[in-house]
């Protein structure tokens, strides 16, 4: 079977705390007006914590997408960020920053948990998100992958070193933000879950590895997302044989400290 090309990773999301700057040609519009402005739009202003586009920065400056623009929380934040310069195309050398782990206290007392608690019982660590990441190609769903831009090579090598080898891998899962994590946890108690029953299989927010855009959830072809039956697939015998060389690890495996539930489909790249 042929290689992939190599996806260029000039593309890149900046990331500040209550909002993403995304490179509009990867959103899709919602609306003939939004259509309007995203066809001659250099980036987009996203809310985090639901998603909503909030402006639009064309040729000519910010459009609002939104009443009360300026009343939005973070878009201080966000204006200072569109006026950073891009990483440059190879990006190794572009200092990485972190964003301060904001608000995680007020998110996890929604929930009804302490992060010093939490720490402590799990020992999981605080994970700060990036403040900016690369495009890593689409995962199953053609949803654009953000990983930080040394795990986006590795990921792209590892793709390729399968494919070589007749192995298909699916990315299920990169980047989440600290919000978007809250938000897994507010659609699984209100379908019914218990927070407690969450925990076992999620991460609290400002907890998941997802979180600094080193960790993937990878899949194949044919086989259900996130399931334990992935264990069984020639796609998992190689990513055990083969991902360490990659720099890649399974997070957590059977009985592990954490009292996370087995992942076999949850794999973190090591920058070291």
């Amino acid at each position: 079977m042929p290689l992939l090309p190599p996806i260029p990773l000039k593309t890149y999301l900046r990331n500040t705390p209550e909002i993403e700057l995304w490179p509009a040609g990867l959103l899709h519009a919602r609306g003939n007006a939004t259509a309007r402005l995203l066809a001659r739009a250099r980036r987009v202003l996203r809310r985090k914590r639901d998603g909503l586009y909030l402006a639009a920065e064309l040729a000519d400056g910010l459009h609002p997408l939104v009443p009360g623009l300026q009343r939005e929380p973070g878009l201080a934040a966000a204006r200072r960020a569109l006026a950073l310069l891009p990483p440059p195309a190879g990006g190794a050398r572009h200092p990485l920053g972190t964003l301060p782990l904001h608000r995680l206290h007020e998110r996890l007392a929604t929930l009804g948990l302490d992060a010093d608690g939490y720490g402590v019982r799990t020992g999981l660590p605080l994970v700060a998100e990036p403040d900016w990441l690369a495009f890593a190609g689409f995962d199953r769903w053609h949803r654009p992958l953000w990983l930080r831009i040394d795990a986006a090579r590795a990921w792209q090598r590892l793709r390729a070193a399968a494919l070589a080898d007749g192995i298909v891998l699916e990315a299920i899962s990169g980047y989440r933000s600290h919000d978007y994590q809250l938000g897994i946890f507010e659609r699984k108690l209100a379908r019914g879950q218990s927070v407690d029953e969450i925990l076992a299989v999620n991460a609290a927010p400002g907890f998941s590895e997802h979180h600094a855009g080193l960790a993937l959830d990878i899949g194949t072809l044919d086989e259900p997302p996130a399931e334990t039956s992935f264990e069984a697939t020639p796609a998992f015998a190689w990513l055990h044989a083969h991902a360490g060389a990659h720099g890649f690890a399974m997070s957590y495996p059977r009985d592990n400290p954490h009292g996370i539930v087995y992942e076999p489909w949850h794999w973190r790249f090591d920058p070291a």
